[in-house]
């Protein structure tokens, strides 16, 4: 199944290890732009690779890139690891500490069709092309897109907690997670990992546009290279793993924000009533606790008002579209076919290129959009469980893009990986089992 590969990982030079707080940074699809604005400051923060400055941001991650490795800003591993990662989180309203425990590795850029990683959501395909040429400029992965496997003896953890008693970074984020990675690089122990991965499929929990920009980045180079062996640097993406039965995996709403639709509030409201019941809610901040416990309710906000809605329970049967009721009772999928699609008309094989449509995951900044008038309304929702994703990722079909936001996001900055060949060369077969 799975073909893993311990990592030859850049990093930060060691004389920046006690700086390391300043240099890490949100993924690219999650970062506001009053946290870019602070992070370009430094100079050497990792943002400078994930989303640089300039017209041309794949060219000035490339001129970054060479840089700081002429000035050893970062420097690359001698041998191989797996690096083992912890991060320790509260969410609101919880006392106890959780902590989700991972490896991050390489694994082959497998393309769909292969199923042996599956995905659950849609991409955006510019999120997708921006990514494409930023590996084309620099052949560099600046973070770990997240991958879930399934063990239900965690034969893993006795491992990896061992490994993190010893960590090389141990660091508080943007999150006000504790982040703290370390590394193994006992070969038998190495082999333990990639014999376990190997009887196993991954499902993609977040990193869509990146894994598929991998994909497309393998396709490219394997049809221009007329001896591809299948070993070859870009043949391989960073992914960090978790286990899909732990305790503390986490997935939270991402809220949809409309903007520059001409509708007004009552004709929004009258196309509702034909799908929805529409009930009005006096008071918007608790909106997410109204929808909770009942399948497919959402909250509509507006400028001046709020309403619960929830699909009729008659109507699901209209839902007409060729896939598997698993996927269809989800409710972001009831919300894109029928609020999106039939009461907005936007239809859905045309959602994820719309301008009109924008995700965010904080409520209150959500709905303060919508007050200050940067958003025209907002759709509240609620989390995908873990176990309708594991559903939809076997099924073979999709939920729209942007259904999980799988808490805490990783980090960049931690480490680094090559898709350079010359940086990738190691005789890896030495670890296989």
């Amino acid at each position: 199944m799975a073909e893993i590969l311990p990592i030859k990982a850049w990093r930060y030079h060691e004389s920046f290890k006690d700086r390391m707080e300043d240099l890490i940074s949100p993924l690219f699809d999650v970062v506001s732009q009053k946290q870019r604005l602070v992070l370009y400051e430094n100079p050497n923060n990792s943002i400078h690779l994930s989303v640089p400055l300039g017209d041309h941001p794949a060219i000035s991650a490339k001129a970054i890139l060479e840089n700081w490795k002429q000035e050893a800003v970062i420097s690359q591993d001698k041998i191989p690891g797996i690096y083992v990662y912890y991060q320790y989180f509260k969410l609101p309203g919880e006392e106890k500490e959780s902590c989700r425990k991972g490896f991050i590795a390489q694994i082959k850029a497998y393309d769909w069709q292969e199923k042996m990683v599956l995905r659950h959501e849609n991409t955006i395909p510019k999120s997708v092309n921006d990514r494409v040429e930023m590996l084309k400029s620099t052949q560099f992965q600046p973070s770990p897109t997240h991958g879930l496997y399934e063990d239900i003896m965690h034969s893993l953890e006795p491992f990896m907690d061992e490994a993190i008693q010893d960590p090389i970074y141990d660091v508080e984020d943007y999150q006000g997670v504790r982040e703290v990675l370390s590394v193994i690089h006992d070969l038998p122990t190495i082999r333990i990992f990639i014999e376990l991965l190997s009887s196993k499929s991954i499902i993609l929990a977040d990193g869509h546009h990146r894994y598929e920009a991998a994909i497309k980045y393998r396709k490219e180079m394997t049809s221009s290279n007329s001896t591809h062996t299948g070993k070859e640097a870009y043949n391989y993406h960073l992914m960090y793993f978790t286990n899909a039965h732990s305790k503390d995996l986490r997935i939270l709403p991402t809220h949809r924000l409309f903007k520059e639709i001409s509708i007004s509030e009552n004709e929004i409201l009258n196309k509702a009533e034909e799908w929805f019941t529409v009930k009005k809610v006096y008071d918007s901040d608790e909106i997410s606790e109204l929808i909770l416990h009942n399948q497919w309710a959402f909250g509509l906000v507006l400028r001046d008002s709020a309403y619960k809605i929830r699909l009729r329970t008659e109507k699901f049967k209209e839902f007409d579209l060729a896939i598997p009721d698993v996927v269809k009772s989800v409710d972001l999928m009831v919300l894109h076919y029928f609020f999106i699609e039939k009461v907005l008309g936007i239809k859905m094989e045309e959602q994820r290129f719309s301008d009109n449509l924008e995700y965010e995951r904080n409520l209150r900044r959500c709905v303060g959009k919508v007050r200050e008038g940067t958003a025209d309304f907002a759709v509240i929702t609620k989390e995908v469980s873990m176990s309708q994703v594991l559903e939809v990722c076997k099924s073979g079909f999709m939920m729209p893009q942007k259904s999980t936001y799988f808490y805490p996001k990783t980090i960049s900055g931690l480490l680094f990986a090559t898709v350079n060949e010359q940086e990738f060369k190691f005789p890896y077969q030495a670890f296989l089992p």
